[in-house]
């Protein structure tokens, strides 16, 4: 056994330890550069593949959305939105919970309406069907 962790342990050669260590800082950078941690300053309603509307989210409001199912309620309260009441069945959408962040997005299938929230530049991603 001894033996075996010798062999290992010279088997390492500083150019892998440099490999390893040039690889971590990389991943860390890329992480810093790309994760959007942006706060969002609106939300976006889509009903099929229309806009239904863009809302700020610096209110207190909540907007009444009638989709394929029947009627669905977003609220927005102190920079987040969520969908509060759903006519679908699972309401996975409503157990998404509050959304602050820009990117964010929940999404209701059953009655073909989803919300996205929008920062002050548009992230790389989008929201398609």
């Amino acid at each position: 056994m001894r033996n075996l962790l010798h062999n290992i342990n010279s088997a390492i050669q500083i150019g892998d330890w440099c490999v390893l260590t040039a690889g971590i800082i990389l991943v860390a950078v890329l992480f810093q550069q790309l994760w959007s941690h942006q706060d969002a300053t609106r939300v976006q309603i889509r009903h099929g593949d229309r806009i239904y509307g863009t809302y700020s989210l610096n209110q207190q409001r909540d907007i009444h959305v009638q989709g394929a199912m029947g009627a669905a309620t977003v609220s927005i309260l102190h920079g987040k939105a969520r969908f509060s009441q759903s006519p679908c069945h699972n309401q996975y959408c409503v157990h998404q919970g509050w959304l602050s962040r820009a990117g964010q997005a929940a999404i209701c299938l059953p009655n073909q309406l989803s919300l996205e929230l929008i920062g002050e530049t548009k992230p790389y991603d989008s929201l398609n069907y």
